[in-house]
């Protein structure tokens, strides 16, 4: 990922961490999440929540949590917990891949309550642990908007926008780069054929529209048909047909 991308990630960790539930079941749902960590938290931002939720009163250090029977903003506070503790986010090549990395056995639990949640998730085994993975930005904004990471949602739908343009301009660019390519190679042929016709003479014998033709392509070699046609006060359909007489005449072959 490039810098600006693992700020972005570090500044979601951050925004998840500052958020501070205020009912008491949402933050014995979100330590219970926090606690699947399999170490102390590293990042500052998780550790001091760590810090913030260890004078919460639970039944034991590792607090169980009852996802079947818990309301949907105490499952995403759960959510919120275990993603900080054991969740990751990717932008790299500009997509979205997010993934919890769970016991292997966890996996289909967590994927089954994720479905559950409105979130479907795949799930597989790497390197003896469980993997439960979005791919795309859709899945994952909508479960960053879940656990309340609102800015930084905002952040990566600019970045999607910015991106879409940036590809839909590449694509203008590079669709009149290749026209602009062909209308010069066009442009070059059609010049040599007028200058055999005239050579020969043969451009004299030619009707008065192609000999017209002929005279504004000499003088305009860089204008378009539609130029051309506009120049002469002819249809361009006629200064095409005109352009692929001289063509045909000079060398023997249709205006490719």
């Amino acid at each position: 990922m490039t810098h600006a991308e693992r700020d972005l990630v570090a500044a979601l960790r951050t925004e998840l961490a500052a958020i501070d539930p205020l009912r008491p079941c949402d933050r014995r749902a979100l330590a219970a999440g926090l606690a699947t960590a399999r170490a102390a938290p590293r990042a500052t931002a998780t550790g001091r929540l760590a810090v913030r939720l260890a004078t919460e009163p639970r039944a034991s250090d590792r607090p169980d949590f009852a996802w079947d029977d818990a309301a949907d903003h105490c499952r995403a506070a759960y959510l919120r917990g275990l993603f900080l503790a054991r969740g990751s986010l990717s932008l790299a090549g500009g997509r979205t891949h997010l993934e919890f990395v769970v016991g292997v056995d966890e996996a289909p639990i967590l994927a089954h309550r994720l479905a559950g949640f409105g979130l479907p998730a795949g799930h597989r085994v790497r390197r003896g642990r469980g993997v439960v993975t979005w791919k795309g930005g859709d899945v994952v904004g909508t479960f960053l908007r879940r656990l309340g990471a609102g800015a930084t949602l905002l952040e990566l739908e600019a970045r999607s926008v910015s991106r879409a343009v940036r590809g839909d301009l590449n694509r203008v660019i590079n669709a009149e780069s290749a026209n602009l390519t062909r209308s010069v190679e066009a442009a070059g042929r059609q010049l040599l054929a007028i200058a055999e016709l005239e050579a020969d003479g043969r451009l004299a014998r030619q009707p008065h529209v192609v000999r017209v033709v002929a005279a504004g392509r000499h003088e305009t070699p860089e204008a378009t048909l539609g130029e051309l046609a506009d120049r002469l006060a002819i249809h361009r359909s006629a200064v095409q047909r005109a352009l692929e007489r001289i063509e045909r005449l000079a060398f023997g072959t249709a205006l490719a």
